[in-house]
């Protein structure tokens, strides 16, 4: 462990619609940051773009529903290797 250790953290960029400032990539940050199995989540409300490290995919699938739940629109997932 230690400094050098390696996490276990997949990556994921989900595009959003419906945010039209900073306060809406805070909004869903925050949203995304209190699932259980999401490590971080930047989002950036210029492209519609959130990028989640995770250890769970089922964090996705709950992300999807936090972010319809707070009136924005989940398009999609694209996942990293």
């Amino acid at each position: 462990m230690g400094l050098f250790s390696k996490n276990n953290f997949d990556e994921a960029v989900i595009q959003i619609e419906g945010m039209s400032c900073g306060h809406c990539s805070a909004h869903i940050a925050g949203l995304l940051r209190d699932i259980d199995g999401i490590e971080s989540a930047k989002v950036n409300h210029r492209n519609g773009l959130a990028k989640v490290k995770y250890s769970d995919k089922n964090a996705i699938d709950k992300a999807k529903t936090a972010i319809d739940e707070a009136g924005y629109t989940y398009v999609g997932v694209e996942w990293k290797q």
